[in-house]
C-alpha cells in the first residue's frame, strides 16, 4: 500500500519534464453534479401512476403517452426551459415529440440529450423507457438548478413512437435543414438505464463520446462493455444516419447475462438483463436502483464534459506543463512536473487537473496526481475493457491537505503490452 501513495523522485525509469511557470487564467471543465436517484425514481413513480390511470400503458396514440409528455413538459417549463411539442403522424395516429432548450450556449454547437418516452401497449414501460426519460429529465433539471451557462447550446428531447420504429426521432431529424444538422456537436441517447439484472454497456459509435462515458465508469471502478444489442434499434440511429456524432448507455434488455458478466457486474447469470422487457411486468418494481443511479450520474458527467465545459473558476490561475513525455510500453511509471508558486495556504478541495495524454489504448494507463507532500491521488485506473484512444479530460481532486506551493507531478504508467503514447500536456487550475 505504501507504494501506492508515495512518490519516489528519481526512481529508475522515471522521466521528469521541466517545471512550468504559471500562466493566465484559462478555461477548465466544471464538475458535474451528483444526480439524486430519489428524484429520478420520483419521476418513474409519476409515469407509473399515469400508466395505471390510462389503461396500463403509455403507448403511442394512447392517452397515457400524452399525459407522460405533459408531466415532463410541466417540470421543464417551471425550470426555465423553452419547450416545443412537435406533432407527427404515424400508423394513422398523431404522435408527439417534446423538445426543450436551455438558454445560452453557442447556437452553432448543439449538444442534444434524448430518450424515447413511449411504452409498448403491453405494459407501463417503466424501464423501457421510463428509466431513460426520467434520467434525462432529472439531468435537465440539474442544469437548471446549477443555473448553468454552458459553452454549447444544450437541448433535450423525448421521442414518441420509438416502439413503432423510431418514428418520432426520424421525423425530428428529417425536419432539420442541412445547416441545422451541421450545428450538432453530438446526440446522446438513453434507452433503458435501470434494468433489474443490469449490465453496463457503452455505445461505440463515436470515439470521443464513448471515451467520456468510459472515463466516468473507470473513475468509479465499473467495467463496461460495448453495446451491441440495440445497434440501430433506438433513437440514436436517425441522428447517426444524418452524420451526427452519437453515443449513449444501455443496461440490457432480453439478452441473457453470461457467467462472466455476472462475475464482474453481479446479478444472475443465465437470466435476461430485463425479464420484463416489453411485458406487463415492466412496472416501477422492475428497476435496479444502483444501475439507475450510476447511469444518471454518467449522463451528468457527459453533459457537463461535452456541453457545459469551458467555465472559468473564480481565481483560476493555471500552472501547465506542455513538454512531451514518452510513456514506455508495459514499463516503469513516468512523471511530468509543474511547480506552483505564489499561492498562499493549502490547495483547494476542488483542484482541477487537466490531462491530455495521447495513447492508442488508454485502458493500459494508470494515472496519479502526486502532491508536494508525496501523496498520490488516483485519477484513473487501468482497465482491460477500455479500448478507446487518448485521455483528454479534467479531473477534480480534493487536495486540501496539500500546501499549494511546491512541485506537483502527473504520474502515468502503461500496464499493458503493445500500445504506446505520451503525455502531451497537463495543467493545474487553482
Amino acid at each position: 500500500m505504501v507504494g501506492l501513495i508515495v512518490a519516489i523522485p528519481g526512481a529508475a525509469g522515471t522521466a521528469t519534464a521541466a517545471p512550468a511557470a504559471p500562466r493566465s487564467t484559462a478555461p477548465t471543465t466544471a464538475a458535474a453534479p451528483d444526480i439524486p436517484v430519489a428524484n429520478v425514481k420520483a419521476h418513474l413513480g409519476q409515469l407509473q401512476s399515469i400508466a395505471t390511470a390510462n389503461g396500463g400503458n403509455r403507448a403511442h396514440g394512447r392517452p397515457g403517452y400524452r399525459a407522460s409528455l405533459d408531466y415532463i413538459k410541466g417540470k421543464l417549463d417551471a425550470a426555465g426551459f423553452t419547450t416545443t411539442v412537435q406533432q407527427f403522424t404515424t400508423s394513422g395516429t398523431t404522435g408527439y415529440n417534446l423538445i426543450a432548450d436551455w438558454p445560452g450556449g453557442d447556437p452553432n454547437q448543439i449538444l442534444m440529450t434524448g430518450a424515447h418516452l413511449d411504452s409498448v401497449s403491453a405494459g407501463p414501460g417503466i424501464n423501457d423507457n421510463g428509466s431513460g426519460s426520467a434520467a434525462v429529465l432529472e439531468n435537465a433539471l440539474a442544469v437548471a438548478r446549477a443555473a448553468a451557462k454552458p459553452a454549447k447550446h444544450l437541448r433535450f428531447g423525448w421521442w414518441g413512437a420509438e416502439e413503432l420504429g423510431m418514428r418520432g426521432s426520424q421525423y425530428y431529424v428529417s425536419r432539420l435543414a442541412a445547416t441545422e444538422r451541421a450545428k450538432f456537436s453530438g446526440y446522446l441517447n438513453f434507452d433503458m438505464v435501470g434494468s433489474p439484472n443490469p449490465g453496463y454497456f457503452v455505445y461505440d459509435d463515436d470515439r470521443t463520446i464513448e471515451g467520456v462515458f468510459k472515463d466516468y465508469y473507470a473513475s468509479v471502478n465499473i467495467p463496461t462493455e460495448i453495446e451491441t444489442e440495440g445497434d440501430g434499434r433506438s433513437d440514436h440511429a436517425p441522428f447517426k444516419n444524418a452524420g451526427i456524432a452519437v453515443g449513449g448507455l444501455f443496461s440490457g434488455a432480453d439478452y441473457t447475462k453470461t457467467a462472466a458478466q455476472a462475475q464482474k457486474w453481479g446479478g444472475t447469470a443465465g437470466q435476461p438483463f430485463d425479464r420484463c422487457y416489453h411485458r406487463s411486468c415492466d412496472t416501477s418494481s422492475n428497476i435496479n436502483d444502483t444501475a439507475l443511479d450510476r447511469n444518471s450520474d454518467a449522463i451528468a458527467h457527459a453533459v457537463w464534459t461535452l456541453g457545459v465545459g469551458s467555465t472559468t473558476p473564480p481565481g483560476g490561475t493555471v500552472f501547465e506543463n506542455t513538454e512531451d513525455v514518452q510513456i514506455p510500453d508495459a514499463g516503469a511509471a513516468v512523471t511530468s512536473s509543474v511547480t506552483v508558486s505564489g499561492r498562499t495556504g493549502n490547495a483547494p478541495a476542488t483542484l482541477q487537473v487537466g490531462v491530455d495524454i495521447k495513447h492508442t489504448y488508454r485502458g493500459d494507463l494508470a494515472i496519479d496526481l502526486i502532491g508536494p507532500s508525496g501523496r498520490a491521488y488516483r485519477l484513473k485506473n487501468s482497465s482491460g475493457s477500455d479500448s478507446a484512444a487518448n485521455v483528454i479530460t479534467t479531473y477534480t481532486v480534493d487536495a486540501s491537505a496539500e500546501t499549494a506551493d511546491g512541485i506537483w507531478q502527473l504520474r502515468v504508467q502503461d500496464l499493458g503490452p503493445q500500445d504506446t503514447g505520451y503525455i502531451d500536456s497537463w495543467k493545474l487550475t487553482f
